[in-house]
């Protein structure tokens, strides 16, 4: 039995409903609606991508919406809809933080917020239940506003980290977190970071389709991988700088020239210019759709996370960390907050100098099924039932609905 049922719950956040790439947002959504009428609201146009984007045809689907030239109410699934806003709202990041941002940020708020109950009203929403997915401004005023039941501010991120977020949300987040009747973040770092500001903060983790990697399934070996003797050790996903250690990587395949290092994934320029491309034991191979990746973890004899520490990462919850534990792989990651609740079951390396030992050490004990086994029971706990039975939780421990 769900924790709450039969309501109506209303979605905003960072990513349109179209994105083709999956979200957690949508993901929540999708899990909400099992049991509730859920709406979820594309983010709303603005003057910028009026002027960059009159080419894509979403862009094009949402002015024709709100000319009511078709539905902006467009079902998804059972007890699930997306909803293209009628609101066009002012580009204002470039602002510096004046009364002026202040108060052209109120003003798309509100045309945010009458859009949304033009589409409540007509769904005969009641009562709602608003989640916020980290939309630090355009939701800033949105309880106010919308006045729902309940208003939940999800973490998932630690967007200030980044320049266009750190502008105006190093003043903004703090106060918005602090409104809200519940906080909830997908790692215990962002708990921390949610518990400074609003006391009603929980970790809720975070939901994983692992359809794909199933360790029962059997995959030949994907040909750019290299065979033959010596261990194959990989890392699978986008290769950044700005979340991956190149130094680490370097040093592995320097001290280790018998092993075989294969990263799976668009490289960024810092990677294309590394040392790892004049190392004989790197295998690069491009970037791979997802269908493809569980055949690359299978042929891996360890796999890799040699995740850099800083203000974008430290929170960050490594998605890839379940798709290898679920196929069974042993796992060599950094050492972070988030990763302490892997600690039973993934290597962890608190420096650099510590990766090649702990990689020997996971070899080693490659050959033990139960330990296998193990991580694959691990990985099946993090599901989006769980997660969302959590937020649920949140809801009613802060709000008694």
């Amino acid at each position: 039995m769900p924790l709450i049922q039969n309501r109506d719950i209303v979605v905003i956040g960072l990513q349109q409903w179209y994105t083709t790439i999956g979200s957690n947002c949508k993901n929540i959504a999708r899990e909400f609606a099992r049991h509730n009428r859920v709406l979820y609201i594309n983010a709303p146009l603005d003057r910028n991508t009026l002027m960059t984007g009159k080419e894509d045809p979403h862009v094009q689907y949402q002015l024709n919406a709100i000319q009511k030239k078709v539905p902006a109410i467009v079902p998804i699934s059972d007890n699930l809809w997306n909803y293209y806003p009628s609101a066009i709202l002012e580009s204002i990041n470039w602002l510096p933080f004046t009364p002026l941002f202040s108060w052209f940020n109120k003003r798309n708020n509100r045309k945010f917020a009458d859009s949304i109950m033009e589409a409540v009203r007509e769904m005969n929403f009641k009562d709602i239940i608003l989640f916020n997915d980290n939309d630090i401004f355009r939701g800033f005023y949105l309880k106010e506003m919308l006045q729902p039941s309940s208003y939940v501010y999800y973490s998932r991120d630690y967007l200030l980290g980044v320049p266009y977020w750190k502008k105006h949300g190093l003043r903004l987040e703090p106060q918005h977190i602090a409104k809200a009747d519940a906080a909830v973040a997908n790692s215990l770092y962002l708990k921390e970071m949610l518990q400074q500001y609003n006391p009603s903060s929980y970790y809720v983790g975070q939901g994983c389709d692992l359809r794909l990697f199933n360790a029962a399934d059997k995959h030949p070996v994907p040909d750019d991988v290299p065979t033959g003797q010596g261990p194959v050790i990989g890392y699978v996903g986008a290769l950044k700088s700005l979340r991956l250690d190149i130094s680490v990587l370097v040093k592995i395949a320097s001290e280790q020239p018998e092993w075989k290092l294969v990263l799976v994934g668009p490289e960024d320029d810092d990677f294309k210019a590394s040392a790892l491309h004049q190392l004989p034991n790197v295998y690069f191979t491009g970037h791979k759709d997802l269908s493809q990746l569980p055949a690359y973890v299978q042929s891996f004899d360890v796999c890799l996370n040699p995740q850099v520490i800083n203000e974008v990462t430290a929170g960050n919850y490594p998605l890839k960390i379940d798709e290898y534990l679920a196929m069974g792989k042993p796992v060599v990651a950094t050492a972070t907050k988030t990763m302490e609740l892997f600690r039973d079951y993934v290597y962890l390396a608190p420096s650099p100098d510590d990766y090649v030992p702990l990689i020997e050490k996971a070899l080693s004990d490659n050959a033990d099924p139960a330990l296998a086994a193990e991580r694959i029971r691990f990985a099946g706990t993090h599901t989006w039932e769980n997660s969302v039975a959590a937020i649920y939780q949140a809801i009613l421990n802060s709000s008694g609905n």
